[in-house]
């Protein structure tokens, strides 16, 4: 391993594809990334000496919580939460979410906005359309962010 700092990975449980977990797990195994784990059911991307898994109760944004609670600057969080992707944004922690998107400082509020009015929408009974299923095309962009990111980060400090 080098040696720059060391970048740790949260993972947001609750919501996490599994057809992620082989791309991820490989990564942090050949990089010996120490990697989070926090869900409110058990999950299970792999066994592996740099993996903890966190199982929090069950109940509205426990998991969300324990990540903001330990997560640094510099570090990962994967998560599709934008919620939760704003407040580990707001300590300097980089997020992927599953679809391979990079959510920042320059886009987060437009996200946020966006969630935040089809939510309202949906509270007033209208009919909203959901995300498009989960793909072959979301795994090969979430693995092209994930090295893009790891590569800069890891293997280059930066």
């Amino acid at each position: 391993m080098n040696n720059q700092k060391s970048v740790t990975i949260y993972i947001d449980g609750d919501a996490f594809p599994n057809k992620l977990n082989k791309i991820l797990f490989s990564a942090i195994n050949r990089l010996e990334l120490a990697t989070v784990a926090i869900s409110n059911k058990p999950i299970d991307i792999g066994r592996s000496d740099y993996i903890t898994y966190i199982l929090v109760d069950a109940g509205a944004d426990l998991a969300d919580d324990r990540i903001v609670e330990m997560v640094v600057e510099g570090d990962l969080v994967i998560t599709a939460d934008i919620p939760l992707a704003d407040r580990v944004i707001t300590n300097k922690a980089y997020v992927i979410d599953h679809r391979g998107m990079v959510l920042n400082e320059n886009n987060i509020k437009s996200h946020l906005a966006t969630r935040n009015l089809m939510q309202e929408l949906r509270n007033r009974g209208e009919k909203t359309k959901g995300p498009d299923p989960f793909g072959s095309k979301d795994v090969q962009r979430f693995a092209n962010e994930l090295n893009s990111f790891l590569m800069k980060r890891v293997n280059h400090g930066i």
